[in-house]
C-alpha cells in the first residue's frame, strides 16, 4: 500500500492511493500515527480499502500533501552512510554508523516550502531513504530487523552547516530547523519495494542535477541499522530512520554552493514518488 495524509498543517487526513486515485479514508479508525503501527492497523486498513474501495471519496483536487504519517515520537538519520558522501566532505568512512536526532518539529509536507532559518548562511540539501518502523524495537537481531519495518519514504534531510559544524555541538543544531524534514509523498509498504537495497536516488537543484545515487552503496544496511539504533535506543511505531544521502550536497562542492529564497528543489527515489520545495526566507511563526 501506499499511504498518505493530506489537509492543512496539524489537520491533516489519512489516505491511500489505489490504481493512481488519492481516496480519503478518514472515516477508518485511525490516523498514521503509533497506535496505527502498534495495533495492527495496516492489515485492517488494507481490507477497509478492500471492501470499500469503489465508495470511498478521493482527495479534493489540489490539496496539500501532508508528512505521510503522524508526528513519530523521534527521528533518527544515519551520517556519512555513503562513502562518496564521505569522501566529498573529507571525513573519514565510519566504522560504526553515526547517530544524529532530527527534531519532530522539522516534520512538514513533502512539497512544503523550506524556510531558510534566521541566520543561516549554509542551507543544504540530502536526499535519502528513510525507514519507518512498525513495531516496538529494542535489541533486535539483524537477522530479525526486517520483521520491525513498515514500510519506506522519502526524505530530504535540509542541513544548516554552519549550525551543524561550526557551533560547538552536536550535529543536531543544523538538522532540526522548522520545515528541515520534508517526509513523503508516501509511505510504500515493504512489500511493494522488490529489492530496497537497489533504487535510485536523485536531487536537482533548479533543474540541475546534484544527486543521482543508489541504495546499493550504503555502508550500512537497513537490517543492520535497525539492529545497531535499537541498542541504543527503544524505536517506537511510527519512528523514523533515515539512512543517509549519497554525494552532491553543496557542502561537498568546491566552491560550496547553498540554497537562497527563490530556489526550487526536486527530489524522488525509486518506487517511493517524488517531492518539490521552494526555498523562502526566514519569517516568523
Amino acid at each position: 500500500m501506499k499511504l498518505f495524509r493530506f489537509g492543512q498543517p496539524g489537520a491533516e487526513k489519512p489516505g491511500v492511493v489505489v490504481d493512481n486515485q488519492y481516496l480519503d479514508v478518514s472515516s477508518f479508525e485511525t490516523d498514521y500515527t503509533e497506535q496505527f503501527f502498534a495495533t495492527g492497523c495496516m492489515a485492517r486498513l488494507e481490507q477497509f480499502v478492500a471492501a470499500r474501495r469503489d465508495s470511498l471519496p478521493r482527495m479534493p483536487e489540489g490539496e496539500r500533501l501532508g508528512p505521510p504519517l503522524a508526528r513519530p515520537s523521534k527521528i533518527v538519520c544515519i551520517g556519512l552512510n555513503y562513502a562518496d558522501h564521505a569522501k566529498e566532505t573529507g571525513a573519514q568512512t565510519p566504522s560504526e554508523p553515526i547517530i544524529f536526532m532530527k527534531s519532530t518539529t522539522a516534520l512538514c509536507g513533502p512539497n512544503d516550502d523550506t524556510m531558510i532559518p534566521r541566520g543561516s548562511e549554509k542551507t543544504d540539501w540530502e536526499v535519502e531513504l528513510a525507514v519507518v518502523i512498525g513495531k516496538k524495537a529494542t535489541y533486535v537481531d539483524e537477522a530479525d530487523a526486517m520483521n520491525y519495518v513498515a514500510g519506506y519514504c522519502l526524505h530530504n534531510d535540509l542541513s544548516e552547516r554552519a549550525f551543524q559544524l561550526e557551533r560547538n555541538g552536536t550535529w543536531d543544531k543544523g538538522k532540526g530547523c522548522d520545515t528541515f524534514a520534508p517526509l513523503g509523498p508516501w509511505l510504500v509498504t515493504k512489500d511493494e519495494i522488490a529489492d530496497i537495497d537497489n533504487l535510485r536516488l536523485w536531487l536537482t537543484v533548479n533543474g540541475q542535477k546534484m544527486q543521482d545515487g543508489s541504495t546499493a552503496n550504503l555502508i550500512f544496511k537497513i537490517p543492520f541499522l535497525v539492529s545497531y539504533v535499537s541498542q541504543f535506543m527503544t524505536l517506537l511505531p511510527g519512528d523514523v530512520i533515515s539512512t543517509g544521502t549519497p554525494a552532491g550536497v553543496g557542502l561537498g562542492m568546491n566552491p560550496q554552493v547553498y540554497l537562497k529564497p527563490g530556489d526550487v528543489v526536486e527530489l524522488g527515489i525509486d518506487g517511493l514518488g517524488t517531492s518539490k520545495q521552494k526555498v523562502v526566507a526566514y519569517k516568523a511563526g
